[in-house]
């Protein structure tokens, strides 16, 4: 078994659980909100297992093919049954992922996503989920910072205004159209993104960015998406808003 992050590879040994965090067998990153001992591999009765070891943080764990997905809380343990795993998970503002490679596992994972495109209305369905093209544009626009990416290195999921501002819609507009997708989400079973007491948008716009990534909802492929809306804007005689030097939107 061997854990992938930023262009090196951690071998795991029977025996001897591999450690995850902001210490230990994989050093993540020096920041104060990851748990020194966040996430541990072991092998345990001829699986091996992902931990959560942590006390506050979660993680989304999923196949490459976006056929399986799991939420994993504090305390909790999944098999690493399958050939390989993307583990997703943000401590404070910044999202990072890694890969898991297992050289021989118990299964082997087929069929084929579940996403499709009505080419009539621009709609995307997933499972039993629809999404309108700007609930899809909305995605995008948050995950953009993690898609653009080199390798695994850390990725910043940016602020409702920020968001907001790069669709070039009002911030109220961004957070109705988020509580709608969040909402969707939540009522065909996803967790970590229903509103409530102690639920920070902050912390919905991680969980929402993390599931999007890990069912592949959202892919290098949708860039494109935000790719029109930047020439439709630049057409219009607006800079790109990359620019460092560009103006806000709007001036």
């Amino acid at each position: 078994m061997t854990v992938e992050f930023c262009g090196e590879e951690f071998a795991a040994a029977k025996g001897t659980p591999l450690t995850i965090g902001r210490t230990g067998d994989v050093e993540i990153d020096d920041n104060p909100f990851l748990h020194r001992s966040f996430l541990q591999v072991v092998e345990d009765g001829g699986l091996w297992w992902l931990t959560n070891v942590g006390t506050t943080l979660t993680a989304t764990v999923a196949d490459k093919k976006g056929l399986f997905q799991a939420w994993l809380n504090p305390g909790a343990r999944i098999p690493l049954a399958l050939e390989r795993f993307t583990v997703w998970f943000t401590a404070g503002p910044t999202t990072y992922d890694f890969d898991i490679i297992v050289d021989t596992p118990a299964f082997t994972a087929t069929g084929t996503e579940d996403v499709a495109e009505d080419d009539t209305t621009g709609e995307t369905t997933v499972g039993r989920v629809t999404f309108t093209p700007d609930q899809k544009l909305l995605m995008v626009a948050l995950c953009e910072g993690l898609l653009r990416r080199s390798y695994s290195a850390p990725g910043q999921i940016p602020s409702s205004a920020d968001a907001a501002a790069r669709l070039g819609w009002k911030v109220t507009k961004f957070n109705r159209k988020l509580d709608n997708v969040c909402q969707k989400l939540a009522d065909a079973g996803t967790r970590g993104l229903h509103g409530g007491p102690g639920k920070l948008a902050s912390n919905r716009k991680a969980r929402l960015v993390e599931h999007a990534l890990s069912t592949r909802l959202v892919t290098e492929a949708d860039l494109a998406l935000l790719d029109a809306l930047d020439h439709d804007t630049t057409g219009a005689g607006t800079t790109h808003p990359h620019d460092a030097t560009a103006p806000p939107r709007g001036t």
